[in-house]
């Protein structure tokens, strides 16, 4: 989803095969001892990032060849139109576009990736949730066609990304953030020299602030050990009044620029399972959460998805 709406692009199976194949080889060494030398970690990682920035970086140039100016398709597209506006040179070097392209990729397949199986790790655990937000779906006009294969609208049933808000399946997706956010923190350099709690934090420090520990420990909410959709809805929002409470995508100027984006995904993601499909755990019990470098469960997890009507087909969600 990130190469085709984020950088335009169209791979063969072949090719993305052999990506997701290097791109699993870097994230699996993300975070290795810092010991550059054959067969280690470090190693391995700064082949996979070298061998990902020369793919991309062909696979960018063809994509250049092809491009007409005055088409904008992806967001590739709008950087390309603001790096000429902005005069700068259009080569590969000065624009390091390598390196913003593999950024995207990484930033969207991990997080969305963990965000994604959380939500259906956590609607699996609390049927009750499923079951009320699937209900909201069927009174507002989604339903499966008489295959049973497709989406569909009731005659007279609004459509457009504006219906998505202020819906069970948006506070679903709010407090799947809440309480497993993928990334579990993030940095900031110290612009100016401040006193916290009587320790003095110098200038040009590096402070991290904890998403996770913030959404577990914010005044904010009402029982946040608990998952409960319901504190977003419109008569409760307990984030409302507080706002650095709620942070799965960082905050201020640099907050993630690519929220809105996984948010329709993970919204879009809600709607298709419980309109179409569900699902039951495939294993004995519900496997370990690990939070570094991000959210995921310990050796995937492994669900039974029951097409309605049709046969289960079980499928492995990996990291």
């Amino acid at each position: 989803i990130a190469v085709r709406v984020l950088l335009g692009l169209h791979l063969e199976e072949p090719r993305i095969r052999y990506l997701s194949k290097i791109f699993e080889q870097l994230m699996s060494n993300l975070f290795s001892l810092p010991v550059d030398a054959p067969l280690s970690g470090l190693r391995k990682g700064k082949r996979a990032r070298d061998i990902l920035h020369s793919t991309m970086e062909r696979i960018i140039e063809e994509k250049l060849a092809k491009q007409h100016s005055d088409e904008y398709c992806d967001a590739f597209d709008y950087m390309l139109s603001g790096a000429k506006e902005s005069d700068y040179s259009l080569s590969m070097q000065e624009l390091k576009v390598r390196h913003v392209a593999l950024e995207l990729i990484f930033a969207a397949h991990s997080t969305t990736a963990s965000a994604s199986t959380s939500l259906i790790l956590q609607l699996m655990r609390h049927p009750d949730v499923a079951e009320r937000t699937r209900a909201e779906l069927e009174a507002e006009g989604l339903v499966l066609d008489a295959c049973g294969a497709c989406l569909r609208c009731k005659e007279g049933s609004t459509g457009g990304f504006e219906s998505f808000r202020d819906r069970e399946d948006d506070y679903v997706v709010k407090e799947m953030l809440r309480y497993l956010p993928p990334v579990s923190g993030g940095y900031r350099t110290v612009l100016q020299t401040f006193e916290l709690n009587g320790y003095q934090i110098p200038k040009g420090w590096s402070v991290m602030y904890s998403i996770r520990d913030t959404h577990e420990t914010a005044a904010a909410y009402q029982k946040p050990e608990l998952f409960d959709p319901e504190r977003f809805s419109a008569e409760r929002d307990e984030s409302k009044n507080s706002r650095f409470s709620y942070v799965p995508f960082g905050g201020g100027v640099r907050m993630c620029i690519g929220r809105e984006f996984a948010v329709i995904v993970l919204k879009t993601l809600c709607v298709e399972l419980l309109a179409t499909v569900e699902w039951s755990l495939a294993t004995e019990t519900y496997p370990r959460m690990q939070t570094v470098p991000i959210v995921h469960p310990v050796n995937g997890l492994h669900v039974n998805f029951n097409y309605r009507n049709h046969k289960p087909t079980a499928l492995s969600l990996s990291d």
